[in-house]
């Protein structure tokens, strides 16, 4: 059983993080790029699409993690295990009390006409985008090298 939780949790985790990062790294660095009408209609899609799935995404893992931990407390890589679903927490509140509000504006914002305060937005929420991908990307990690020791 643990086995195919293992399995299950490192392909969910894994994938969620590389869209995060694919964010990051291609997709954001494209719509700057863009005309500014684009890059602003753009910009509201991807925050509205993403906006919607990724919250149970997060949940989900969350959950998966938190299970690996519960079934391998007695284990030696527990401890990783559970500074793994504590990264993992912390950049849920992260997201939620800061990315959250800042994605539902972009979100919600006019295509017509993207302001410099929209800009900075983005390029804010880029910015601590990045610091949450890191951060997963060491929740991972920690996951990993749990369930392996």
């Amino acid at each position: 059983m643990t086995l195919v939780l293992d399995v299950v949790a490192t392909i969910l985790i894994g994938s969620m993080i590389g869209t995060e990062f694919a964010v990051s790294a291609f997709i954001n660095p494209i719509l700057v790029k863009l005309d500014e009408r684009a890059e602003a209609a753009a910009t509201s899609l991807f925050a509205a699409k993403l906006g919607k799935a990724m919250p149970f995404w997060y949940a989900i893992n969350l959950a998966l993690l938190a299970a690996e931990a519960v079934m391998r407390r007695h284990e030696s890589g527990s401890i990783l295990l559970l500074v793994s679903c504590a990264v993992w927490t912390a950049v849920v509140l992260l997201t939620v009390l800061f990315l959250v509000p800042i994605n539902n504006r972009i979100a919600r914002m006019n295509s017509d006409s993207y302001s410099e305060s929209a800009r900075r937005e983005h390029r804010l929420w880029d910015n601590l985008h990045r610091l949450r991908v890191a951060a997963l990307a060491v929740s991972m990690i920690c996951f990993l090298i749990g369930i392996h020791i």
